[in-house]
C-alpha cells in the first residue's frame, strides 16, 4: 500500500474551517477535495459528520442548516459543498456563506469546489479566496502530463513508469486526467509487481500510440534533424494536432532551449514547472547545445509570423509550418557548408 501524504501539503494543525478550491481541472480538483474529505472525517461516524452537498441542488435554508449543525460523537463534521458558482447570482446564498467562511463554527471543515466563469470579476470569489485557505487547480497543458503521470503512477500505485510511456500515453489519451487515470491503474495491474510500466506494456495493453509522438517531434527540432521534423509534421497533423499549438508548444521549446544556452542548466531548471524539471532538462541542455542564440531568435521570430499567419490566414497549417523547417534547413545546410 503506497503511504499519501496529507493533502495539499497541510498539517494537522491546519484541519477545520474552510477551503475553497477552484479551477478548470476538475480531477485534480475533485481529487483534493476527497481527500480533505478522507483527512477530516472518522469512518466510525462518518453517516453522521459528513453532507455532499451541490450549490445548483441546495437551498439558502438547507445549507445554512447543514453549516450550522455540529459534528456528532467526533472531532470534525465534514460539508463537501460542490458548484459554488451556482451561488453566485443569489445574495442571500453568497452572505450565507460568505458568514461562515469567514467565522466558521468550532468542528466544522467546509470544503468548496467552484469553476469559476472566465469572464467573472465577481467580487464574492475573491472574497472566498481571502478568506478560505484557497488552492487554484488550473486545467494541465499537454507538456505537464508526462511528468504529471509518472508522479500518479508513484504515489497511487507504487509502480514506475518510464519517460517513454508516459509520453506515448499523453499523446494516445490527451489531458483528460481522469481517463489517464483509468490507463494507468489498467497499466499497473497489468505489469509485474516490480516491473516498471514501459512503452511495450502501454501497446500491449491495447492503447493506440500515435505513429508521431508530439515531444519526440519537437525534440527532433530541438536536435536540429529538420528533415526527420518536415517528415513527422504530415503525420502529426492527420493525428488532429493543430498547428497553432504546435506553433506554441515549438515556442516554448525554443525558449527554453535559449534560457540553457545562454544561461546555463540552473537557470533552465528554475524556469521549468515541477513535473517537468525531472525528465525535460538533461535533454533540453544536450539541445540547447546545438544551437547558437543567434540561431534560436532567427527560428522564434519566424515562429512569431508563423502564428500571425495561421491565425489570421486559411493556408494549410501543415503548409505554413513546413516553410518554417524550411527555413530552418536551408540555414542549416549553409551554415554546415
Amino acid at each position: 500500500m503506497v503511504k499519501r501524504s496529507t493533502p495539499l501539503g497541510l498539517s494537522d494543525q491546519d484541519k477545520g474551517g474552510a477551503f475553497f478550491l477552484f479551477g478548470d481541472d476538475a480531477f485534480r480538483k475533485e481529487e483534493a477535495g476527497r481527500a480533505l474529505v478522507g483527512w477530516h472525517l472518522d469512518p466510525s461516524t462518518k453517516d453522521f459528520n459528513f453532507d455532499p452537498v451541490r450549490g445548483s441542488e441546495v437551498s439558502v435554508e438547507t445549507l445554512a442548516s447543514v453549516l450550522a449543525t455540529p459534528p456528532m460523537m467526533a472531532e470534525w463534521r465534514v460539508v463537501l459543498l460542490r458548484e459554488v458558482e451556482a451561488l453566485a447570482s443569489s445574495p442571500r446564498a453568497r452572505d450565507t456563506l460568505l458568514e461562515v467562511v469567514k467565522s466558521p463554527p468550532t468542528g466544522l471543515a467546509l470544503i468548496m469546489l467552484a469553476t469559476i466563469p472566465r469572464d467573472s470579476r465577481a467580487k464574492f470569489y475573491r472574497e472566498l479566496m481571502r478568506a478560505a485557505r484557497s488552492t487554484e487547480f488550473p486545467e494541465i497543458g499537454p507538456n505537464d502530463v508526462p511528468g504529471w503521470l509518472v508522479e500518479w503512477a508513484a504515489s497511487r500505485h507504487g509502480a514506475r513508469m518510464t519517460e517513454e510511456a508516459a509520453r506515448a500515453l499523453g499523446g494516445a489519451v490527451g489531458t483528460d486526467l481522469g481517463v489517464l487515470a483509468r490507463e494507468v491503474e489498467k497499466l499497473a495491474s497489468l505489469v509485474g509487481e516490480d516491473e516498471p510500466i514501459t512503452l511495450e506494456a502501454v501497446r500491449a495493453a491495447g492503447t493506440h500510440v500515435p505513429t508521431q509522438d508530439r515531444w519526440e517531434w519537437m525534440d527532433l527540432v530541438g536536435n536540429r534533424e529538420f528533415h526527420k521534423a518536415l517528415g513527422g509534421l504530415s503525420l502529426l497533423i492527420a493525428q488532429g494536432e493543430s498547428g497553432v499549438h504546435l506553433t506554441m508548444g515549438l515556442t516554448t521549446h525554443l525558449l527554453r532551449l535559449g534560457i540553457g544556452r545562454s544561461a546555463g542548466r540552473g537557470s533552465l531548471e528554475e524556469s521549468l514547472p515541477p513535473r517537468q524539471k525531472g525528465w525535460l532538462s538533461a535533454r533540453l541542455m544536450q539541445q540547447a547545445s546545438r544551437w547558437s542564440v543567434a540561431q534560436l531568435t532567427v527560428a522564434l521570430k519566424g515562429l512569431k509570423r508563423v502564428d500571425r499567419i495561421l491565425k489570421s490566414s486559411s493556408l494549410p497549417e501543415d503548409q505554413v509550418l513546413e516553410e518554417w523547417l524550411l527555413g530552418l534547413m536551408l540555414g542549416h545546410d549553409e551554415g554546415a557548408a
